[in-house]
């Protein structure tokens, strides 16, 4: 039988003899206890020691520890530059549950109460090729919308609103992915400035909601009511068949730099907890201040007891790992796709089913990892992101400015069919997060608006953010009335969202870009809690309808067609069940020739896939991509089996007036410039 493990039930665990507190600190020389007065948390009404036991662990037992008590850990330990204790500071216990502030500001973990009752309700456990993932911020998704009570705008209860769900519902997508909602606080910097961290990515604890995205109601409904107000959220999103996937954020914490706040794992171990020269300075390959050590056994048991809550307790249905590079690096702070954190991840029985997305790189050096996580994680696909912006924006400004677009469709091409060039095959083709937008970045709709970023309102003279956009503003910078060109932004929305929805991989759509949502050329809007960041839901413009209806098609037709979300990639001469066999044509209706793939003038084919049923009837399509501003006449391709091609969705004219949606293979199409056309062939 083995032997129990010296790291289970760190933290608080309530018994029937009270409840018992167990912190690890390798460094420590003594740690202890403080219960707070109940109606004044500035009062220490008792202290108690902790006992240093296996594996550095330190525990004490009290009846004082009950739902609701209020308490802090006092760190007393060695001096020297890695270390950071001090026995007077109150620091937050790493596992509490709850958190509540002081009116002088300082922060007290509670005794969570976790009794909800869930009502049979499961986890709609979404299979991954139909999934859909849309990235939200809990604020900003209902904060404007006037079809949620106002008492309930932009908190956890706004979000399960029943309006919230219908928008999602009739929209199409299958996952509400959430920016941070772990407590998290704004930097010192930001608050000098003025301005607040709006995303969330400043995490303070990694076990408690975020207060104030919860309604007033629970914010001072006492113990466990914000808990049950996000526990409700979530009940209520998995009824309506919706999963809730959580952006984490455990690569760094709140306590920023050597200088930055003191609030918990630094007081506790900071020599331990986090990656230091041996001056004390931080090796940070996060850009964040600090970098958690994850070659430390703790580390890797905080991060997996965090997960495990949240997926058990909490019944979340999946992680997006932010800066996941970081999770990987070893002891000599190089990234191993072997280790034992990421290994954990996706092989923990307690997380079974469970959707691992990872951010795959940081800033450290050797941090770009793409395609080198372990089976079991999708990963954020950047090189897709940029060669279908580079194909429908910088590509066609280039061509209209130098006469000739600078690459041809074959990368395009591959990252449509599932980046296999990325992704091994044993991973297959939905291990790709495909998105064109996030919440970093430009929105679709400044994509096509803005050449430049604008950020002059972040503080920073306009120096934060990327530069490198990939974008293009089809001829004015911000907005216009020109027609011709706001109908080309139109197009290419169309067109950006068309490749979105209708590649192979897991798509993840940003809240807002379904109806052109702009945040005026800012790419980087992280500090900004206001009308420039949170979803507009009225005063819509007519193009911007037209534009929602166009997404909420292609989800359909994505649903519909199983050709579209291949599980596997397919192997030439062979019957791969759940793949797409896939066959290319040229504007001829010819097999794709090396000049067709390359050629900068021939930015044209046909993209026929079949599905090879497993679970689903068989199906198959035919895509049209045609990336040059000119128009061109295609011949359909004569592929054998294949009798005809009924037109389901035309980029250049979504609606389909007038058109002429029947046709036979070896007929010509006309198919106007930079644009999409997509048959389902029978």
């Amino acid at each position: 039988m083995p032997a129990p493990d010296p790291l289970r039930h760190l933290g608080v665990h309530v018994t029937s003899r009270g409840g018992e507190l167990k912190v690890w600190s390798r460094n420590a020389t003594a740690i202890e206890l403080a219960i707070f007065d109940d109606k004044d948390p500035s009062w220490v009404r008792a202290t108690y020691p902790l006992v240093r036991g296996e594996a550095d662990v330190w525990s004490v037992r009290t009846k004082a520890l009950a739902p609701g008590t209020r308490y802090a850990l006092r760190a007393s330990g060695p001096k020297g530059k890695t270390h950071a204790f001090d026995p007077t500071r109150n620091l937050i216990d790493p596992y509490a549950r709850g958190l509540a502030r002081t009116s002088t500001g300082e922060w007290r973990s509670y005794v969570q109460d976790d009794a909800f009752d869930w009502g049979g309700v499961a986890k709609p456990a979404v299979p991954l090729d139909h999934t859909v993932l849309y990235e939200a911020h809990v604020k900003g998704l209902t904060k404007s919308n006037t079809a949620v009570p106002e008492e309930l705008r932009g908190t956890y209860a706004g979000l399960a609103h029943p309006s919230t769900i219908a928008y999602l519902k009739d929209l199409g997508v299958t996952s509400v992915q959430l920016l941070p909602i772990h407590q998290s606080v704004s930097e010192q910097r930001l608050i000098k400035q003025g301005l607040a961290n709006y995303w969330g990515y400043n995490t303070l604890n990694f076990f408690t909601p975020h207060a104030s995205y919860a309604s007033k109601a629970a914010q001072f409904g006492g113990t466990g009511a914000v808990l049950r107000e996000f526990k409700g959220m979530v009940r209520l999103l998995h009824e309506a068949g919706l999963e809730v996937i959580l952006d984490v954020v455990y690569n760094h914490t709140a306590e920023e730099g050597p200088g930055g706040p003191t609030s918990s794992l630094r007081g506790i171990d900071n020599a331990s907890y986090y990656r230091q020269m041996a001056d004390g300075d931080y090796i940070d390959v996060t850009g964040c201040g600090n970098t958690v050590d994850f070659s430390l056994p703790a580390a890797q048991r905080l991060v997996l007891d965090s997960l495990r809550y949240w997926a058990t307790e909490v019944q979340i249905d999946g992680f997006r790992f932010d800066l996941a590079a970081t999770l990987g690096r070893d002891e000599n702070v190089d990234f191993d796709s072997g280790h034992p954190l990421l290994q954990a991840i996706v092989s923990d029985p307690a997380l079974r089913g469970v959707k691992m997305i990872a951010e795959p790189w940081d800033v450290g050096m050797g941090g770009w990892q793409v395609g080198h996580f372990p089976k079991g994680f999708l990963e954020w696909n950047d090189g897709y992101r940029d060669r279908v912006r580079d194909f429908w924006l910088t590509d066609v400004a280039s061509a209209r400015h130098h006469g000739s677009a600078p690459s041809g469709i074959g990368g395009f091409a591959r990252r449509l069919a599932g980046s296999s060039h990325v992704f091994s095959e044993e991973r297959g083709p939905l291990a790709s997060v495909n998105f064109i937008t996030a919440h970093d970045g430009f929105t679709m709709a400044d994509l096509t608006a803005y050449n430049q970023k604008h950020n002059l309102g972040n503080g920073e003279n306009n120096r934060d953010g990327t530069d490198n956009n990939h974008s293009f503003n089809h001829g004015i910078e911000g907005p216009t009335r020109d027609q011709t060109v706001l109908d080309a932004r139109c197009k290419a929305m169309r067109n950006l969202l068309g490749t979105l929805l209708l590649s192979a991989g897991v798509p993840m759509l940003t809240a807002g870009d379904e109806f052109g949502r702009s945040q005026r050329g800012n790419n980087n809007a992280y500090c900004h809690d206001s009308e420039l960041t949170w979803l507009s839901w009225a005063g819509h413009e007519e193009w911007q309808n037209e534009l929602w209806q166009v997404a909420q098609t292609l989800l359909r037709l994505r649903r519909e067609n199983p050709a579209l979300r291949p599980v596997r990639f397919a192997r030439f001469g062979e019957t791969v069940p759940s793949a797409s066999q896939m066959d290319w044509y040229n504007t001829e209706g010819l097999s794709m020739s090396e000049s067709d793939w390359n050629s900068p003038s021939a930015r044209t084919l046909q993209y026929l896939a079949a599905s090879t049923p497993e679970f689903e009837e068989f199906n198959r399509i035919l895509l049209i991509v045609h990336g040059l501003e000119r128009d061109v006449t295609v011949t359909l391709p004569e592929h054998e089996g294949v009798t005809g091609y009924t037109l389901l969705w035309n980029s250049a004219d979504d609606e389909l007036h007038d058109t002429e949606l029947e046709h036979g293979p070896g007929s010509e199409v006309l198919i106007a410039g930079t644009s999409m056309q997509l048959f389902r062939a029978h």
